[in-house]
């Protein structure tokens, strides 16, 4: 799709950016998005594209860099909604996406507060602190898409999008529990953790003990119920938008099955879905639409 005449210099540039950023970092979230029409496509590749730059920044930078990184980020993306953008590909994409969707900036600005909780050293003592976390890092993505893809059901979708994106986030954490560490990362709550009997110096150690295992479980199955929530919103999504997020989602929960199937040694391993599995989920992800009960009203 080339933009018209109207759009801004350097568009059509801006959008393949940001589809290169998506196909690299998410090759789920990539696989999903080719079933959007070609419009909506591109705006979910510039919403995919600013997030994953504020990700990239508090995780590739520390101390002072990565506080004005932040900073600086979200400014980019007030100057994006506010139709200031500036030379950066991703900013100029964004604004183009805001202006043609009604993606809220609010959605962004939790995600900036998620982010900087990655900053702070934020310590997660009880599960309100971790599905504040996945909540605001992942689940408001959800109210980004659901409005680029159109939707009926008012807020009840918006509450199975926000559902669909925390368990999505969720599932990130189980993956990479071994991978948080090198970044003296602990998403697994202390409360959670004592009540399993898994201590800190387990995980330091990378040891899959049967408590630590009998966790993994407990949380593996949040995560399933909450994928279970969030696919009750798919059906109201509008158009071609509903095999799109099924395929993700669908996709995504396959590395829970991955990580039980390599008996939750997540330290050693990431768990992950192969390119031929992801495909061999897209007629699942059809039928699963296909005898969905109706939409929510």
């Amino acid at each position: 799709m080339t933009f018209t005449s109207a759009s801004p210099p350097g568009l059509d540039r801006a959008v393949a950016h940001c589809q290169d950023v998506t196909r690299e970092h998410s090759k789920t979230f990539y696989l999903g998005s080719r079933f959007f029409p070609a419009a909506q496509r591109r705006a979910v590749w510039a919403v995919y594209a600013a997030c994953r730059d504020g990700d990239d920044t508090v995780d590739e930078l520390s101390g002072h860099a990565a506080q004005l990184g932040l900073d600086q980020w979200w400014t980019r993306v007030q100057g994006a909604f506010a139709g200031r953008p500036g030379d950066h590909p991703i900013d100029m994409a964004l604004a183009w996406a805001a202006r043609e969707y009604p993606i809220p900036l609010s959605a962004f600005a939790e995600l900036h507060e998620g982010l900087r909780m990655d900053l702070s050293g934020h310590e997660y003592h009880s599960m309100a602190d971790l599905i504040l976390y996945c909540r605001r890092v992942a689940g408001v993505v959800g109210f980004m898409i659901a409005p680029v893809s159109g939707y009926s059901g008012g807020e009840r979708t918006l509450h199975a999008a926000l559902m669909l994106g925390q368990a999505m986030q969720l599932t990130n954490i189980l993956r990479d529990v071994g991978e948080d560490l090198t970044r003296r990362r602990v998403y697994l709550p202390s409360e959670l953790l004592a009540e399993f009997r898994v201590s800190r110096a387990d995980l330091e150690r990378g040891v899959v003990t049967p408590e630590y295992r009998a966790l993994m479980r407990h949380l593996s199955a949040l995560a399933r119920e909450w994928y279970a929530e969030g696919r009750q919103g798919i059906p109201c999504l509008h158009g071609s938008a509903r095999l799109a997020v099924a395929t993700a989602a669908r996709a995504y929960e396959g590395i829970l099955d991955d990580l039980a199937r390599n008996d939750f040694d997540n330290f050693g391993r990431r768990a992950h879905v192969s390119g031929p599995r992801k495909l061999m989920m897209l007629p699942q992800a059809w039928w699963e639409l296909r005898t969905a009960p109706a939409p929510l009203t």
